[in-house]
């Protein structure tokens, strides 16, 4: 699964601003706020020691560009050693937020609400999808994308699908003027670069989303972009809204990385929008998945799903990642005629944008992979040993 180094940093390595997390092993035994200089990798926990610290602060670019800290290496090794299977404490690229909430937006692309209506019709039973899918296009069509949420348009036809008895949760929250926002998982939980995602031992309808997330501080200011993969639970969510917690909350089932990019001149929220986001799902079967999402029709703009995440009725102390969405619900083939996509254990996924780099993990049980035992607890102990909190 180890790809070349330089495929999962952005092209313009030269002038990307990236910082993450990396684990330490003893004596640090521990993990460090990390800036990428020059292809270097530079400890900068004693100016910033959370991600959480380093994009409150005012001064953070230029922080992440000078700040004096140790240098751990290429940032080559780093990456080669986060494809290398050496047990928990062994040295490698975490997820590069850490203290903050996770939080995720959810139908946000016209392709993926017609799919959350599909699992909903379907009851989460794949082997209904298609005679479903079919039924709901020839009931509400495909081009949703010119729908500007909570528009009068948009009334006009959520008036028409109710008296057609057609509405859905999934297009209240798609079309209505409120986005969908939820939990993704917990401060601390998510995996990075290389490691396995989880996926619930009961689930057998289920699909990576291909996500860009963004950084955004205890102010709501949004300093920085990465990638994630907020993996989907087709059959427990399609079952049933209200178990949206098992089906997207649980062991290794939130991927981010490689590294927090921070917005400066060259990268902006604007990059963002017009960026177009790769994904490739490689089987032991030999089965290929590969696809591209477009930002560019995303239903609702980043800064206003950011707006409804954060703002006088809610506040994020510690700031939070926000998943904006994706338009990936693969719905290829796999295992059965109509049946559409399902991951098989071990595949690779592969989630990249030039800009950004490249996400890889690959695929397994959620009560296989390595349970998640270091919180936010044993982050601040950690840290305090080494004396780096400050009152």
């Amino acid at each position: 699964m180890q790809p070349a180094s330089l495929s999962v940093l952005p092209t313009d390595l030269d002038r990307a601003l990236l910082v993450g997390r990396v684990w330490r092993e003893a004596p640090v035994d521990g993990p460090s706020v990390v800036a990428v200089r020059n292809g270097e990798v530079f400890d900068i926990t004693a100016s910033a020691p959370t991600t959480a610290d380093l994009f409150d602060r005012p001064d953070a670019v230029e922080v992440a560009r000078q700040a004096p800290g140790e240098s751990l290496g290429p940032v080559a090794r780093w990456i080669e050693a986060s494809f290398a299977d050496a047990g928990a404490n062994s040295a490698r690229l975490l997820a590069p937020c850490d203290v903050q909430a996770i939080k995720a937006c959810g139908v946000t692309f016209a392709v993926s609400l017609l799919e959350r209506v599909i699992e909903e019709q379907a009851g989460g039973d794949a082997s209904k999808a298609e005679q479903v899918r079919r039924l709901i296009v020839e009931l509400i069509g495909t081009d949703l994308a010119k729908i500007e949420p909570g528009s009068e348009a948009a009334m006009k036809l959520k008036a028409e699908l109710e008296r057609r008895n057609a509405w859905s949760q999934y297009m209240e929250v798609g079309i209505g003027p409120d986005a969908e926002v939820f939990s993704k998982s917990q401060p601390m939980s998510a995996v990075g670069l290389g490691a396995a995602v989880g996926l619930y031992p009961s689930s057998q309808w289920n699909n990576p989303e291909p996500e860009i997330v963004l950084a955004v501080n205890s102010a709501g200011g949004i300093v920085g972009a990465t990638l994630g993969n907020d993996v989907n639970l087709r059959d427990i969510e399609g079952r049933s809204a209200l178990l949206l917690g098992k089906a997207k909350d649980n062991n290794g089932s939130c991927a981010i990385g490689p590294f927090v990019r921070l917005f400066d001149e060259h990268f902006t929220l604007d990059t963002v929008r017009l960026a177009s986001l790769a994904l490739r799902i490689e089987g032991d079967d030999g089965f290929v998945l590969e696809g591209v999402s477009h930002m560019s029709e995303i239903s609702r703009d980043p800064a206003d799903l950011v707006s409804q995440t954060f703002g006088p009725h809610h506040q994020y102390p510690d700031g939070f990642m926000l998943f904006l969405g994706t338009m990936f619900s693969p719905i290829k083939d796999r295992d059965a005629p109509g049946a559409g996509f399902t991951h098989h254990l071990g595949d690779v996924v592969t989630i990249s944008t030039p800009s950004l780099g490249a996400l890889v993990n690959t695929v397994q049980r959620s009560h296989e992979i390595a349970p998640w035992t270091f919180g936010v607890r044993a982050l601040y102990g950690n840290l305090a040993r080494r004396g780096l909190l400050k009152a």
